[in-house]
């Protein structure tokens, strides 16, 4: 069966039903073609559910250190099964909104796979596509031929070829999701956002946790003193590092019950592995050899409107790669419907993103690192304020955080933010604003913020890149 739109979106996850319901909103008759749930991996298997699971352990850890706070501490009994209760819980009140909203602004939803047709008898062009029934191989397929098409289809998470994912011993994040015990010693290879966010939550469970890292720095597209300061703290609550190991099929040995890596010399095993080395693009079976579309190191090729080489195609979020993050999906997919709508979108700035690690303690950041500036010979200055400083964080429970901010010694303008310590990823946002609005230090430093409260360690920074600092 034929039906005609002026958008078809695939992919149902975070870029894609913004994209629709931003469509909808600009009078385009529009639908999504999703194969799973509306919602895709970050409410699914990802943001959402990974959250619900790092305030569960965060409360455990505070009962663990209530003593801190003058209650008697004692050891919390720790219920997986209630814990993915309330996740799931978490993220069915969220898919539920998400059907509504399709609803609400009248979005046609296909279940199933989506391919895109080259030049046929539907279209001159390429773009038409084709709903394939994943359960039923036989069944005809629903063609939607329309105006423009918007990939977003997300990523999946990569393995290691001699450690593949089993479900059972060697884990991948999207298995994490249905956990059912918290394992006495845990694995974790990789050393970047996920692999993090996941090492301190089960450690703050009760899980002897070692991570692994191929580099020598975790989080290595971080500033250096921001990942310094989060393997300190971490390391406080018990996980191990190491860092610069080069695993390989000789080290590394699975069995039905544990996995053993041969580590300097030594064999250490482990009742859990997760692999967490990145995410790949989901672009590989939906039809792009009927395009013209270009890709580089898996990722679709698009210009600043996430047009493709044909221009009724556009393409965002984790199929493009130019930071997987759901919040810069989401700002890509309106950009692309406001430009196949013919409207004016303002393009987005990358070092405008906020970029954050959900740990314990949470890390936020923004622009600029130090690293990318010297290689870049660009001049700047920085500027650092202890949260040991400001009354709130004191209070909170952390002395050991702080405030970075560099700017360009000349103007002053804020070249990149980073924070660690409570509360960071909310304070992102107040930067972000400041750099979206082009302010400069002393503008955030002068600007009036509530005591007590951990937002004033930004305005220490913005005063002490004038010199004007009063609690340093």
């Amino acid at each position: 069966m034929a039906h005609e739109y002026d958008l078809v979106v695939l992919g149902g996850g975070t870029a894609g039903y913004v994209a629709a319901i931003k469509a909808s909103q600009l009078g385009l008759k529009t639908a999504i073609v999703e194969k799973s749930r509306l919602g895709g991996t970050c409410l699914h298997k990802g943001c959402i559910p990974t959250k619900s699971m790092l305030k569960s352990a965060e409360v455990a850890n505070t009962i663990r250190n209530a003593d801190d706070y003058g209650i008697e501490s004692f050891i919390p009994s720790i219920s997986m099964e209630k814990i993915q209760a309330r996740k799931d819980k978490v993220v069915d009140r969220m898919h539920g909104g998400i059907n509504q909203l399709m609803k609400k602004n009248k979005i046609d939803v296909f279940d199933g796979y989506g391919r895109i047709l080259g030049p046929s008898i539907f279209s001159p062009m390429a773009g038409t596509i084709a709903v394939e029934d994943p359960e039923d191989d036989e069944a005809e397929s629903e063609i939607l031929i329309n105006q423009n098409v918007l990939i977003a289809t997300g990523s999946f998470a990569k393995e290691l070829p001699f450690l593949p994912f089993d479900g059972n011993i060697v884990l991948s994040s999207d298995d994490m999701m249905t956990l059912d015990t918290v394992p006495a010693r845990m694995a974790v290879v990789g050393g970047g956002v996920i692999g993090l966010e996941f090492a301190s939550l089960l450690a703050d469970l009760g899980s002897e946790v070692t991570v692994m890292e191929a580099g020598g720095q975790i989080i290595p597209m971080e500033d250096k003193d921001i990942a310094g300061q989060l393997k300190k703290s971490l390391e406080e609550k018990g996980i191990e590092f190491i860092t610069g190991i080069s695993l390989s099929e000789d080290s590394v040995q699975t069995s039905g019950s544990d996995a053993t890596f041969e580590i300097n010399g030594e064999s250490r095993s482990f009742d859990k592995v997760l692999v967490s080395i990145g995410r790949a693009p989901n672009v590989d079976d939906i039809g792009l050899p009927n395009t013209k579309i270009e890709r580089e190191n898996g990722f679709i090729i698009t210009d600043e409107h996430y047009q493709t080489k044909d221009k009724n195609i556009y393409a965002v979020g984790d199929a493009v790669g130019n930071l997987q993050l759901a919040h810069v999906a989401t700002k890509e997919a309106i950009i692309a419907v406001e430009h196949m709508a013919d409207r004016k979108p303002y393009l987005l700035d990358y070092k405008t993103v906020p970029r954050c690690i959900y740990t314990s303690p949470e890390t936020a950041s923004l622009g600029y690192t130090e690293k990318e500036l010297k290689d870049a010979a660009i001049d700047y200055r920085t500027h650092k304020i202890p949260l040991a400083a400001i009354g709130k964080a004191v209070i909170a429970g952390d002395q050991k955080g702080f405030g970075k901010l560099i700017v360009d010694p000349e103007t002053k303008d804020i070249l990149g933010v980073s924070i660690i310590g409570p509360g960071a990823t909310e304070l992102i946002n107040e930067a972000a604003l400041a750099k979206f609005l082009d302010a400069s230090s002393l503008e955030l430093g002068m600007s009036v913020h509530a005591h007590p409260s951990i937002g004033e360690v930004l305005m220490e920074l913005g005063l002490d890149a004038d010199g004007i600092a009063i609690h340093v």
